[in-house]
């Protein structure tokens, strides 16, 4: 009897050491909920929480980025450079394109003159032939090289851009022939801070009369307004050139005036590209 009842306190102090112990765990596994639930950690969160994506409800609209919202920039409306003017007269009244090139390369601190460039630039050496009726018949091709005398010697046309633009790459590595491309394109090369060389006409007017006459590679019509000019800005309404029979830099020439000559002359167009670091 007296073994039975050592062994039922026993069984007494062994239940409540356990229910002391448990009611101890449930403390302690309450405390760390409690715990986490205020700090929003959890049991054993040693590293930083992850985040998770949320899906957006049908009310709930998914939030733009910076870049989504950010309004693209516009381009620029007008654009103006400052180029040097050098003058083809007296030295070369028929000239205005070699003295154009030597604007842009001076603007590239490249140290031509246009006196410099005269003997580099391709020539046609195709004699002049009038007709019966007075009128020019055979002569050189200005896709070919420059017709004519550019000097005061005698009778001289000018040269188009395909020939000029060999004697443009010898100095500019980057040249290029921009011919019959929108004028848009010259216009971001203004932006860009670079100036185009461009066909037109002396008056900026298209010729009411067109000459044609025979060259060795075909007939060819063009006009003795031909004229070539720096293109050094523009604006809405406007173009700025350094036109090399004008004793003033940038003049202003209503632009759709200006576009019409351009036009009528073939779009004809010589630039360059940003060279690279």
């Amino acid at each position: 009897m007296r073994s039975m009842t050592i062994l039922w306190k026993g069984i007494q102090v062994t239940f409540a050491y356990m229910l002391v112990a448990g009611l101890l765990f449930a403390s302690g596994v309450f405390s760390v909920l409690l715990y986490a639930k205020i700090t929003g950690h959890g049991w054993f969160d040693d590293q930083a929480p992850v985040a998770y994506a949320e899906t957006a409800g049908a009310n709930q609209p998914i939030a733009a980025t910076a870049a989504e919202v950010k309004p693209p920039v516009p381009p620029a409306r007008s654009a103006l450079l400052d180029a040097p003017l050098v003058r083809q007269l007296p030295e070369l009244p028929s000239g205005c394109e070699v003295t154009s090139l030597a604007m842009m390369l001076q603007f590239l601190g490249i140290a031509k003159d246009k006196m410099d460039l005269v003997p580099e630039m391709k020539r046609d050496t195709t004699p002049l032939r009038r007709g019966k009726d007075g009128k020019i018949a055979y002569w050189g091709n200005p896709n070919t090289g420059f017709v004519g005398e550019v000097t005061a010697a005698g009778k001289g046309f000018g040269i188009y851009h395909g020939a000029l633009h060999e004697l443009q790459k010898q100095y500019v590595p980057t040249a290029v022939d921009l011919t019959g491309q929108p004028f848009e394109t010259l216009e971001q090369k203004l932006r860009e801070g670079i100036p185009s060389i461009v066909w037109t006409t002396i008056d900026y007017r298209v010729p009411e009369k067109w000459t044609v006459w025979d060259t060795p590679i075909g007939p060819i019509q063009t006009t003795f307004m031909e004229h070539a000019v720096l293109l050094v800005g523009f604006d809405d309404d406007y173009v700025y050139v350094n036109d090399p029979l004008n004793s003033q830099p940038k003049i202003k020439i209503g632009k759709t005036r200006f576009l019409e000559t351009w036009e009528a002359m073939g779009k004809q167009a010589l630039s360059y590209d940003p060279a690279k670091p």
